[in-house]
């Protein structure tokens, strides 16, 4: 126990506390910016069992808020490099690395194994969809953004309402770190809150993470919060799936401008105004799809207004 004699002199953890988290099985999604913090953290803490799943690669250009790579790791699959430091940091732990997409056609099997999910992907569409997986699944999420100078961490679903009962509109807009920038120690320090909302919740800790909202505000130093243990869940709501996930009765519609469609039976629409039409009979299920899922949302908010088929979204990147 040498190794955690600093937190476990702590009376919230303690020997009991530690087997506890042991014993915890942590799905990460996402080992770029917020998982830089939040993996060696875990790690650190003692968490038995860390799966962390990301198909992209290591970056030049992420270096600045991805603290747990090198330069010399440009190029290398970041699941699997993130899953080594984590190894080299505690060797007394299981790390599973899957450097691979986490679609709405593969993420079941790995949420509902889990006791824990921690939404380190930073994309709108990842988080609504293991929303929507955690709150069918019973299974907490404690879920983050970090954009420009501020950010927020949530502790949803596993009890508490989902995240499409505190947001349940559209974005909006469609900016991310690639686009509109952010500063490196903002991504650390939502990413640290996300960590000690998680060890939090595994230890048990009162109150309870889950049902709260932290925002940080990195020009201001400072941070706000607000519970939401009584937000209602959203009538409705539009779910993501995966293309894989559609089939020969759904009317498809691939509303990029260019590019391989995203199903071979998709039509390319130039607009939501485009697609009202268009529209199949009602019992046909409506799938829209796009790059982010963000125009794919509005348009279907539109459409919903005067089509009362069933709606799905599809987002290329998440997909």
């Amino acid at each position: 126990m040498n190794r955690y004699a600093r937190q476990t002199a702590l009376p919230e953890v303690g020997e009991r506390g530690q087997r506890r988290l042991a014993a915890a099985r942590v799905l990460v999604v996402g080992a770029g910016g917020l998982g830089a913090p939040v993996l060696p953290l875990l790690a650190g803490a003692g968490v038995g069992r860390i799966t962390i799943v990301d198909g992209d690669v290591v970056s030049l250009s992420n270096l600045h808020r991805q603290t747990l790579f090198t330069q010399a790791d440009c190029d290398q699959p970041k699941a699997q490099v993130a899953a080594e430091r984590c190894r080299a940091i505690n060797p007394g732990i299981d790390v599973d690395a899957v450097p691979d997409r986490l679609t709405p056609a593969t993420a079941p099997g790995p949420v509902s194994s889990a006791d824990l999910v921690l939404d380190c992907a930073d994309s709108y569409a990842v988080s609504y969809m293991l929303s929507d997986l955690c709150l069918a699944a019973g299974v907490p999420l404690i879920t983050a953004s970090a954009l420009g100078l501020g950010g927020y961490v949530a502790g949803v679903c596993g009890g508490a309402p989902s995240l499409r009962a505190v947001f349940p509109d559209a974005p909006e807009n469609g900016a991310s770190c690639a686009t509109a920038g952010v500063l490196g120690p903002v991504v650390g320090t939502v990413g640290a809150m996300q960590a000690q909302m998680a060890l939090n919740l595994l230890l048990g800790l009162t109150p309870s993470p889950l049902g709260l909202l932290v925002r940080y505000d990195g020009l201001w130093l400072r941070a706000t919060s607000f519970r939401f243990d009584g937000a209602a869940e959203p009538e409705g709501g539009f779910r993501f799936l995966a293309a894989a996930q559609l089939c020969s009765e759904d009317h498809i519609v691939d509303l990029r401008p260019d590019g391989a469609l995203l199903h071979p039976q998709a039509i390319r629409r130039a607009s939501a105004a485009e697609v009202a039409t268009h529209l199949p009979a009602s019992g046909t299920r409506l799938a829209l799809c796009c790059a982010t899922g963000l125009r794919a949302w509005r348009a279907a908010e539109r459409i919903a207004e005067t089509w009362r088929g069933e709606i799905v979204l599809v987002a290329a990147s998440a997909s």
